[in-house]
């Protein structure tokens, strides 16, 4: 993407150092022993691992500058943290190390608001869950993994639920011949079975002005609150023709009234 290779946080990208690793190893030589110049230098020569992991978080829709603040005070830890005697390349160490402060970051600024124990719950949830699945081969229910917590099966689903990313209902799930159908396209219309707003609209007759088919594709969307998937299942057609109809339909409807 080319807002990488132009300046982030004030950083011309395209002349970020590259350090070898013997020069790597001469200067935590000197950052061991204070200073400060070599630091700022690795630093600087390891921006562009900082850079190709903020990529991995492009569809979060955080500012991009952000992340990178936030990779280069993961870098700065794993530089902190890092045992040369480990024998290990410093970017396997400082991946994980920006990765996790990145996410740890999203999780922190999340646009919905979750307690610190309600979130530890979950994750202790999600490492059950994995135990688990370990032990016996398939997905364990939400009673086991409670068990395993000293826990209610109520908490659990709760914390679980909790930390899920909120959806957009106009989010594409799928797309044909031009058709893009989304989420909102998938949910049932349960409140229209209850109120009488199409007879007072007088859509009924605009209904009747439709062919046979599109008449039906109405009459099961908005009567009987049915999705678009069980619309196609039940008339043996396509979800996209059925979006693709419905849209028709409602335009022929729209026109007539």
């Amino acid at each position: 993407m080319a807002v990488y290779k132009v300046e982030i946080c004030g950083v011309n990208t395209s002349k970020l150092p590259l350090l070898t690793e013997e020069e790597k190893k001469e200067l935590f030589v000197k950052i061991r022993k204070g200073d400060r110049e070599a630091r700022e230098k690795f630093i600087k020569g390891n921006l562009r691992l900082v850079l190709s992991i903020i990529q991995r978080f492009g569809a979060a829709g955080e500012n991009s500058d952000d992340l990178f603040q936030i990779g280069c005070v993961g870098l700065m830890k794993a530089i902190d943290h890092f045992d040369v005697t480990m024998n290990v390349k410093f970017s396997t160490y400082a991946v994980p190390m920006i990765i996790g402060e990145i996410r740890r970051y999203l999780r922190d600024n999340n646009s919905i608001r979750v307690s610190r124990s309600v979130r530890d719950l979950a994750y202790k949830a999600i490492y059950a869950k994995e135990a688990l699945m370990k032990q016996s081969e398939k997905e364990p229910g939400i009673e086991q993994i409670a068990k395993m917590l000293e826990t209610t099966p109520e908490d659990v689903a709760f914390a679980l639920d909790a930390i899920q990313s909120p959806v957009s209902l106009y989010e594409p799930v799928f797309a044909e011949g031009g058709d893009t159908l989304y989420i909102m396209d998938q949910i049932s219309d349960k409140k229209n079975l209850e109120e009488d707003w199409v007879e007072k609209m007088s859509i009924k007759a605009a209904i009747d002005h439709l062919s046979e088919r599109e008449n039906r594709i109405i009459k099961m969307r908005y009567y009987e609150g049915k999705t678009q998937m069980e619309v196609a299942n039940e008339i043996c057609i396509s979800q996209a023709q059925v979006s693709r109809l419905e849209k028709r339909a409602l335009k022929v409807m729209k026109q007539y009234l």
